[in-house]
């Protein structure tokens, strides 16, 4: 019983194809994994943006949407008609070609960027040997169309915050990409499904194998998911669209359905990287304890996908936002130096595999705790001290 409602999905398509010739098989799987991606991660997005209204509302004492359907439910579904009809408004001297083309190419490099993540057992739309190169390769161009949105615009405002989000996603890019490699490291793969099940199994037969669980791992996982705050152009990482500065960078001048492209096209990144973050380092779609195998996994990997959806909620409700020499500072001084290290961490961690004496655990878990701990303090306090700043003094009204 628990197996057939695992494989209920995977089931239902292979019933779906055989209602079909077979040399047609193959284009009608790719629809169908596609069809089912956009209309899971659709609403997905519109659970997030009314799940986030309510959580910052809840955050900064005050109640959120509440006013269309019962307790504001309904609120997803007005944004998005108000989208669709309102005007959107091009101004007379951009480049109209590459206007259009922006959002679109925001969008498609997340949506293929979802094909290759196990979302459960059996449940990859595409299962290639380099999946994880395929997934920051489709990533990468999403820099693309960050230039050609203010570019096309033909407005200083508009290129200035494309150039300054170009410049943090390149920052941050190379310590998602470092903070992965020690996962490739460790597992020998790039298959995202082979290193799920090299998480598979329990330490003392309860506790999972989860990547995480490992003083580089967690490091690892630290790192990635900070870096992935700022790919995500999230607070305290949202310069591009700094209110006080440069308005809403990149996308000043676009409104109505076109503007709405790029809001979901950071919404599916955000969600792309995170699915990527659990893949990597918390299990996939695997059980965190033993005793629970009998959880559908599709239900694990979204179950993570929420805590994940909801953390990034949370930061940004309590993290102020960082100035942008902050944002550089921290990328080049502190991320990228820390990552490199915790490579060697891993490695260390990997090699040390063989030790069989009474507590080798336990010394493998100081030895990788100490070639990550002492680093991140001296880097810390590095990047605190070496711009002169003192203790904050607070003085009040009396």
């Amino acid at each position: 019983m628990a197996n057939a409602l695992d494989q209920i999905f995977v089931n239902l398509k292979h019933w779906l194809l055989a209602w079909f010739p077979s040399a047609w098989q193959p284009l009608i799987s790719m629809v169908i994994s596609a069809a089912a991606i956009i209309a899971v991660f659709g609403s997905l997005f519109a659970v997030t943006t009314l799940a986030e209204r309510k959580g910052l509302g809840r955050i900064q004492n005050r109640p959120g949407p509440n006013r269309v359907g019962p307790f504001g439910i309904l609120q997803p579904l007005a944004d998005a008609v108000k989208m669709l009809t309102k005007e959107s408004i091009m101004p007379q001297v951009a480049d109209r070609f590459i206007f259009f083309l922006a959002p679109t190419m925001m969008l498609i490099p997340t949506l293929l960027s979802f094909a290759v993540l196990p979302y459960g057992r059996n449940m990859a739309a595409v299962d290639f040997d380099a999946g994880l190169l395929f997934f920051f390769a489709v990533g990468a161009s999403i820099e693309m169309s960050v230039f050609m949105a203010g570019w096309s615009s033909r407005n200083k405002l508009a290129l200035l915050g494309a150039m300054r989000a170009i410049a943090q996603m390149i920052c941050y890019e190379l310590p998602l990409i470092l903070s992965s490699v020690t996962v490739v490291m460790v597992t020998g793969s790039l298959s995202l499904g082979q290193i799920v099940d090299s998480q598979a199994g329990f330490h003392g037969g309860w506790l999972a194998r989860w990547h995480v669980f490992t003083p580089w791992g967690l490091a690892g996982f630290l790192l990635f998911m900070t870096a992935a705050t700022a790919e995500s152009n999230r607070a305290p990482f949202d310069l591009p669209e700094g209110e006080s500065e440069l308005v809403a960078g990149h996308l000043i001048e676009y409104s109505g359905f076109k503007y709405a492209l790029f809001f979901m096209g950071e919404y599916f990144g955000m969600m792309a990287v995170s699915g990527l973050g659990i893949t990597l380092f918390l299990g996939g779609w695997r059980a965190p304890v033993a005793g629970l195998d009998w959880v559908p996994s599709y239900l694990w990997f979204f179950g993570k996908l929420g805590v994940c959806i909801a953390v990034f909620i949370w930061v940004r409700g309590t993290l102020p936002r960082l100035r942008a020499d902050q944002l550089m500072n921290f990328a080049w001084k502190f991320m990228l130096p820390l990552t490199l290290i915790n490579l060697v961490a891993a490695a260390v961690w990997h090699y040390t595999g063989v030790w069989s004496f009474g507590g080798a655990a336990a010394v493998r878990w100081l030895l990788g705790a100490a070639l990550i701990g002492v680093p991140y303090v001296v880097l810390g306090r590095a990047l605190y001290t070496g711009h002169g700043h003192g203790p904050r003094t607070y003085r009040y009204a009396t």
